[in-house]
């Protein structure tokens, strides 16, 4: 949490939880990563309890995200990367209307040191907003 807080003030990394609207219950964290205020890029990174997954909360906190991202912090390119065997992940970047724009191969390490693929997903201003 120290990190995160320190990550924040450096203004390089947004930390947002979300509730569930009814029960006020944490479901999941998201946030704006890797930010580049220079050319006004922004990564949007997620995960979602288990319990929660595949109801729509975590479609609706990214789309929520984008336009805070556009509306607010002037966006000028919006990321969402995943690991190419996370399909729920990939399927939100997909139907929030990003664009898959390559596959880093061997990109990162996973669970027990594979090599793991990642996803790179973007929309950027003047195409997709």
């Amino acid at each position: 949490m120290r990190a995160a807080r320190l990550r924040f003030l450096e203004r390089s990394d947004l930390r947002l939880h979300v509730y569930h609207k009814e029960t006020s219950q944490f479901i999941d964290g998201s946030g704006l990563h890797r930010i580049d205020w220079e050319s006004r890029k922004f990564e949007i990174g997620y995960w979602i309890r288990a319990l929660q997954s595949g109801k729509g909360f975590m479609t609706e906190a990214v789309e929520g995200i984008i336009n805070f991202a556009i509306d607010t912090l002037s966006a000028n390119r919006i990321e969402i990367r995943c690991d190419s065997t996370n399909a729920r992940s990939s399927r939100i970047a997909e139907r929030l209307g990003y664009t898959l724009e390559g596959v880093l191969r061997n990109e990162k390490c996973g669970v027990g040191g594979t090599l793991r693929n990642t996803m790179v997903f973007a929309k950027v201003r003047g195409i997709e907003f």
